[in-house]
């Protein structure tokens, strides 16, 4: 609730200080609506997938509780942070079910088939997170839009927000992210293509 906004950027500049108890008192405030975003993170996947909202939203903050260096400036900034946590998260998990590497044997995805997070298909995650890595290294900011879109489950007027930019831009620049993923991944499928089409939308 945005009466909370205030409450919730003091607690997190009292934790890059170094109080626990700040940490412990936030949690309440930030706890439902990581917990909504995590949902939105995995809304595509499929029925019965073994990590559920709950067990991510509890992996998260034990990794974010671990971020020590870290100066938290305000809600958008935790919440960007927590998005890329949850990217992390899914990616081990996919890598921890045993995921074939890319290029041994995987049928070749559609951009959309691999934004598509299935408990069956581990591997597209991975390809996915190898592809934003390499993205990251070239436009940062568009690399950002699809974590905090696409993993952090932001709207895209929520994305707009933490990242300080307007809404058409916001949407601009999860087209053109997802182009290029979509062009990324053509290159690196193992039959030098990918089946069907993106929506670049």
């Amino acid at each position: 609730m945005d009466q909370d906004l205030p409450r919730i950027t003091d607690l997190l500049r009292a934790w890059s200080r170094g109080d626990t108890t700040a940490r412990d008192k936030l949690i309440p405030f930030v706890y439902n609506d990581l917990r909504r975003r995590a949902r939105a993170a995995l809304r595509r996947e499929r029925a019965g997938h073994s990590l559920q909202a709950t067990a991510l939203v509890h992996e998260a903050f034990l990794r974010l509780v671990g971020q020590k260096s870290l100066e938290w400036q305000d809600r958008d900034h935790f919440y960007a942070v927590a998005a890329r946590v949850m990217r992390q998260v899914l990616v081990d998990h996919a890598r921890a079910r045993g995921a074939v590497k890319r290029g041994s044997g995987e049928e070749a995805l559609s951009l959309d088939s691999v934004l598509v997070l299935t408990g069956e298909r581990p591997a597209a995650l991975i390809a996915l997170d190898d592809a934003l890595n390499e993205l990251e290294s070239l436009d940062p900011h568009k690399s950002r839009v699809v974590d905090l879109h696409f993993f952090g489950g932001l709207s895209m007027e929520e994305t707009a927000d933490a990242l300080a930019i307007s809404h058409g831009k916001a949407k601009r620049d999860w087209s053109l992210a997802r182009a290029w993923l979509f062009r990324y991944l053509q290159r690196s499928s193992p039959s030098g293509g990918m089946s069907g089409t993106s929506k670049h939308g």
